[in-house]
């Protein structure tokens, strides 16, 4: 089914499909001469719908700079696969065309005068801006479209540094679409969210995982996870200490060990909440 109407779609390649979209065996990475991933190895498929979470500093955010090879792990004396799309080496520009990603870095970047639309077209060049770059009408009818999809039309023309920090995230989700990724990574996305903004956040979330793209969400907080999203892994001290079900992974004995506090999780509506801390 098409996710966008009005945009043709390719049909699946089962060859492709097959193939894992992050595959990582014994990868460690070092920032700043601290270990920041430590042996890390896990499978991602196209079109899972997956949370990675864990409390800050647990490597999250380096899991997702390795994905987008920015950095780049050390040699292991024992064998190691680094591979994304069953390949081991990616131009950068290419790499980053092909899968959604969304940061509160990349927010960072574009929180300048800058409107809605030009953003999302941007990502039709990989760039910050459109510079000189040709906009043909093909790109603008799926801006539209994007902008109609995740309902944001009304607010298109106005400057990014004039947006909620959720109106924002909405255009930056936008570029991220526009390649029409399998997969859309989004780094700790509800960060200075409130109430109301969460909740049409995380709506949109859902929109996107119905229409087929695959969610990979980094989060600290375990009121990100949608329902949607059905495998989650913990993460701590730069390892995977557990991945699975969701229902199995998200338990008060296990999310409390992980954050290292006494709590209870509650489940209401498909979405899980930590009490009782």
């Amino acid at each position: 089914m098409n996710k966008y109407p009005g945009i043709l779609m390719m049909k699946p390649n089962p060859e492709l499909q097959a193939i894992p979209l992050i595959e990582f065996e014994n990868i460690t990475v070092f920032r700043n001469n601290t270990r920041a991933l430590d042996r890390i190895s896990v499978v991602i498929h196209e079109g899972e719908n997956i949370a990675v979470l864990g409390p800050n500093g647990a490597g999250k955010s380096s899991f997702v700079r390795a994905v987008t090879r920015e950095l780049y792990p050390v040699i292991p004396d024992e064998p190691m696969i680094f591979r994304i799309r069953g390949r081991d080496v990616w131009d950068v520009f290419e790499l980053r065309s092909t899968i959604g990603i969304v940061s509160n870095d990349l927010q960072y970047t574009f929180h300048r005068g800058m409107s809605g639309r030009e953003v999302i077209l941007s990502g039709f060049f990989s760039s910050v801006g459109l510079f000189n770059h040709r906009i043909t009408p093909a790109m603008e009818t799926k801006a539209d479209e994007i902008c109609a999809f995740l309902e944001i039309g009304h607010l298109e023309h106005r400057l990014m540094n004039e947006m909620s920090s959720g109106e924002a995230r909405r255009f930056l989700i936008g570029r991220a679409l526009v390649h029409d990724p399998k997969t859309l990574i989004l780094d700790e996305p509800t960060n200075s969210l409130d109430l109301h903004s969460l909740h049409a956040f995380r709506r949109i979330l859902q929109k996107i995982a119905r229409s087929g793209t695959g969610i990979v969400l980094i989060t600290h907080n375990l009121h990100d996870i949608i329902p949607e999203i059905s495998r989650v892994i913990l993460m701590k001290e730069g390892r995977i200490v557990n991945d699975g079900n969701k229902t199995a992974m998200l338990t008060g004995t296990i999310i409390g060990d992980l954050f290292d506090v006494p709590l209870e999780v509650i489940e209401s509506g498909g979405y899980y909440y930590a009490a009782g801390y």
